[in-house]
C-alpha cells in the first residue's frame, strides 16, 4: 500500500476534521495538512502538491465562515441560500493541483437539489417525483405558487426544501386534504428577524399559517418534492442514511422518528438496522438490493470519493428510492462497517482504507 500525501480543508475545530486525522493516525499513515476554509476563502484560494491526496469537509458550524459565505446574521438563521451556494462552489474552483476526493463540479450539483434530482432521473435511480427537478423547471416564488404546482401534479403530501440547504433546514413537510386544509410540519420558526432553524419540530395548521412559512423561504429557491410513505420501526416513521465509499456501500444506520424528517440531531434515533435488513428480505426485494440502488445513486458522482444517501424504504419494504445524496454525509460516530464490506472501520477509516484503489481508477 502506498502512502498518500493527505490533505484536508475544513474547519480544524470541527470534529469532522478531528476524526479524519485520528483515523489517519489509526492507519498509521502521516497527519494529513490541513486547511481551513476561512484560510482558503480569505486568500483567494489555495495550492496542493501533485502528489496530495485533497478531502474537501463541510464548512458547516463555524460563525465566521458562515458568515464569509452566507453574509453576517445569527448562525441559526435560513437565509441567502443561493449566495453561500455560489459562494462554496466558488471557493472550490479556486483550489488547485492535488487529486481532490470531492470533484468541484459534482459539489456543484450535490448541494442544489434540483440539479441533483435531475441526474438521478436521467440516470435511472427511483426517487420521489418533483415538478422542480432540473435547471430549467419552475421555480416557486411564493406560497400560491407552490400550491399551484403540487396540485396540477397531483402532489396532497409533500416535501418544500430550500434548493441548497443541508441538515433538513427550512424543510417543510405539508399535507392538504379536501375542503382546502393544510397542515404542515417544520423545524423553521418565524421571527422578528427572519427565518431560523431550530431542533424542535413543530406543527402548523391552515392556509395562512402554513403559506406565510413558505414564503418567508421563498427566497431559497424551493425544491418540491412527493412525500412517500414510510415503513414502520417500532412503530416511528423509518428510512436509512447508507454511506458510499468508492462505489461500495459501507455504512448504514436506521433513522426512526415520530415526525417526518428522520434526522438524528431532530430527536430522531438509530433503530434496529437487523430488523430493517430482515425486512428487506423477507419482503422479497433484498437488502442487498437496497444497497445497490444506494450504489446506484453515488455512480452518478464517480468523481467524488464518499457520498451518504437517503435511502427511503417503500411502505411495505419492498422497495426502496433516493431522497437525497449529501456530499458530507459521512458523520456517524461509533459506526463500524456492514460485515463484508468495512468490518470495524469506521466511515473515515473506511475511505483511507479504499483510496489506493480509488484514486488509481479515478486518474485512469
Amino acid at each position: 500500500m502506498t502512502r498518500p500525501r493527505l490533505a484536508v480543508v475544513g474547519n480544524p475545530e470541527n470534529r469532522r476534521v478531528t476524526m479524519f486525522l485520528d483515523a489517519a493516525a489509526t492507519r498509521g499513515l502521516p497527519t494529513p495538512r490541513v486547511l481551513s476554509w476561512y484560510e482558503v476563502i480569505t486568500a483567494g484560494g489555495a495550492r496542493f502538491g501533485a502528489d496530495e491526496v485533497v478531502r474537501l469537509d463541510s464548512p458547516g458550524e463555524n460563525a465566521a465562515v458562515d458568515a464569509l459565505l452566507r453574509g453576517p446574521g445569527a448562525p441559526t438563521r435560513i437565509a441567502d441560500g443561493p449566495r453561500w451556494y455560489a459562494a462554496l462552489v466558488g471557493a472550490t474552483a479556486t483550489l488547485r493541483g492535488g487529486r481532490l476526493l470531492t470533484d468541484p463540479g459534482e459539489l456543484g450539483v450535490l448541494f442544489d437539489k434540483r440539479l441533483c434530482h435531475e441526474r438521478l432521473v436521467n440516470d435511472g435511480v427511483p426517487v420521489p417525483f418533483s415538478p422542480t427537478s432540473g435547471a430549467g423547471a419552475p421555480a416557486p416564488a411564493c406560497w400560491g405558487d407552490v400550491r399551484e404546482l403540487a396540485r396540477s401534479s397531483g402532489l396532497r403530501r409533500f416535501f418544500v426544501k430550500p434548493a441548497h440547504g443541508s441538515s433538513a433546514a427550512g424543510v417543510v413537510a405539508v399535507e392538504t386534504a379536501s375542503g382546502g386544509r393544510v397542515q404542515a410540519r417544520s423545524s423553521v420558526e418565524l421571527a422578528a428577524d427572519g427565518v431560523h432553524n431550530s431542533l424542535r419540530v413543530r406543527r402548523v395548521t391552515g392556509e395562512a399559517e402554513v403559506g406565510a412559512l413558505i414564503d418567508a423561504l421563498a427566497g431559497e429557491c424551493l425544491h418540491i418534492e412527493a412525500w412517500l410513505p414510510k415503513p414502520t420501526a417500532g412503530g416511528r416513521a423509518a428510512d436509512l442514511r447508507v454511506v458510499v465509499v468508492a462505489g461500495r456501500a459501507t455504512h448504514a444506520v436506521l433513522r426512526t422518528s415520530t415526525h417526518p424528517m428522520t434526522n438524528l440531531h431532530l430527536g430522531g434515533s438509530r433503530g434496529d438496522l437487523a430488523a430493517a435488513m430482515a425486512a428487506f428480505d423477507s419482503g422479497g426485494f433484498g437488502w442487498e438490493r437496497a444497497l445497490s440502488v444506494a450504489e446506484r445513486a453515488a455512480a452518478a458522482f464517480p468523481r467524488t470519493l464518499c457520498v451518504g444517501v437517503d435511502l427511503l424504504p417503500a411502505a411495505d419494504w419492498r422497495g426502496a428510492a433516493v431522497g437525497e445524496v449529501n456530499a458530507f454525509g459521512d458523520l456517524l460516530p461509533g459506526l463500524t462497517g456492514l460485515p463484508g464490506r468495512a468490518d470495524g472501520l469506521n466511515t473515515y477509516e473506511a475511505q483511507l482504507s479504499a483510496l489506493d484503489e480509488w484514486t488509481d481508477s479515478a486518474a485512469a
